[in-house]
């Protein structure tokens, strides 16, 4: 599962942050100062994060360029409700990679972060413009073959995009609702089974004679590739 860092002084913007990004299959930490995330950011691991601007002890801009000066790749999303044209400058001349104007809508954010992940991908997930990867299980969307360790398999129209799916959302849990609206019909009736059918279905054919498991339910909450 991806994990998100939030840097935000405002406790209930935090706490709304860190519940939409759980509630889409990240697992996300809120710190509420400058100081105390600059350390938490530079001791624990994170694939992204999320910085206010206005924050005491240590702003968002001195934060920022803080922990590029340790970490230049990890991707970073600038929170503020300036939005001048000089105030995004100084944000994105600090290092941030994407700056997001107080108020913003919740959809824009989580798009915003998928993109931004997309750029920046961990290191066990490799994509080019056809070819997907996760570890060893690769999927080549020019010739449509699937292998994993280099070792054919044969997928239904319906699993290929399935897998497709899990492929360009790795360590992001995707719930069935989530599932349904991208493989199937938006309409597709979610009360039926047929989606957990159809990841078993898939699971049994990626995951045939490797010990290592791939896809991963989450009970009651839907199914991630790590």
């Amino acid at each position: 599962m991806l994990r998100i860092g939030i840097a935000e002084d405002d406790r209930k913007i935090a706490s709304l942050l860190k519940s939409a990004l759980e509630e889409n299959g990240y697992d996300a930490v809120a710190i509420d100062s400058g100081a105390a995330a600059l350390q938490v950011f530079q001791q624990e691991k994170f694939d992204l994060l999320i910085l206010d601007v206005m924050m005491p002890e240590i702003n968002g801009h001195q934060l920022c360029q803080k922990i590029r000066a340790t970490n230049p790749n990890i991707p970073i999303l600038m929170l503020t409700a300036l939005g001048t044209v000089d105030d995004k400058v100084t944000g994105l001349e600090a290092g941030a990679d994407d700056y997001l104007v107080k108020p913003f809508h919740l959809k824009e954010l989580l798009a915003r972060i998928s993109a931004l992940l997309r750029r920046y991908q961990p290191e066990s997930i490799k994509e080019t413009a056809h070819l997907l990867c996760y570890e060893d299980l690769c999927m080549d969307t020019y010739s449509k073959e699937v292998k994993r360790a280099n070792v054919p398999i044969n997928l239904s129209a319906k699993e290929y995009v399935l897998l497709e799916l899990f492929l360009r959302n790795p360590n992001r849990l995707l719930s069935r609702q989530f599932i349904a609206e991208q493989a199937w019909d938006i309409n597709f009736d979610t009360g039926t089974n047929v989606i957990d059918v159809y990841v078993n279905f898939l699971r049994k054919k990626i995951e045939k004679g490797f010990e290592r498991k791939l896809i991963h339910t989450k009970i009651n909450m839907g199914y991630i590739l790590k």
